[in-house]
């Protein structure tokens, strides 16, 4: 379980393609605090930590993974949100973010707002998602909150310690991002579906 505030960035230094599966060695400022087995959201992808190397750390994306995240797009030296596993007794200052991503979107629009940006996305709307305004969506392992939701869009507010301290000064237009829906909305989009 996770709550959407990314702790760190990683750059990936290393993937390594065995058979269907994908090693992505990652160097970080948090590496000499995992151990081995331990579960690290990598861009919101709940992954296990298999090595350590000094300041480097791999984990293993499986074939399903890789279909349904933005991982299969990661390249030597791109960097990577990262936050561990929140502990028991935690202050929860995201939301509740598992760490499963449910599918992908596409940056369509950045706007600065002086001071601020505002990041636009798409997404397959087929597969039955929703956002709500002022709801929760996990971009890239980052929780934020909704704005001008529509069917398959959305946007989301970014203020400067946001920017700096994750991903979202790499995006442009048509950047591949990870998204995981609001729990609870997943729920209810389920049951509404099950009942047409």
């Amino acid at each position: 379980m996770f709550t959407g505030i990314i702790e760190s960035l990683g750059m990936v230094t290393n993937l390594t393609h065995e058979e269907d599966n994908l090693h992505i060695t990652i160097k970080s400022d948090i590496t000499s605090e995992l151990k081995i087995d331990q579960s690290v959201a990598h861009n919101g992808v709940c992954l296990t930590v298999v090595n350590i190397n000094e300041d480097n750390y791999t984990v293993t994306a499986i074939q399903e993974t890789l279909n349904k995240t933005n991982l299969n797009t990661l390249k030597v030296g791109d960097e990577v949100n990262l936050e561990r596993a929140m502990k028991l007794g935690d202050r929860l200052d995201g939301h509740i973010v598992q760490g499963h991503v449910d599918q992908t979107a596409i940056c369509t629009n950045i706007e600065n707002a002086d001071g601020s940006w505002f990041f636009s996305f798409e997404y397959d709307a087929t597969l039955n998602n929703i956002t709500i305004e002022k709801g929760s969506i996990t971009v890239n392992g980052t929780s934020l909150t909704v704005v001008n939701s529509g069917k398959n869009t959305f946007s989301v507010a970014i203020i400067p310690y946001t920017y700096e301290h994750t991903n979202f000064k790499h995006f442009k237009r048509g950047t591949k991002v990870n998204l995981e829906f609001d729990v609870l909305g997943k729920y209810i989009a389920k049951l509404m579906h099950n009942r047409i």
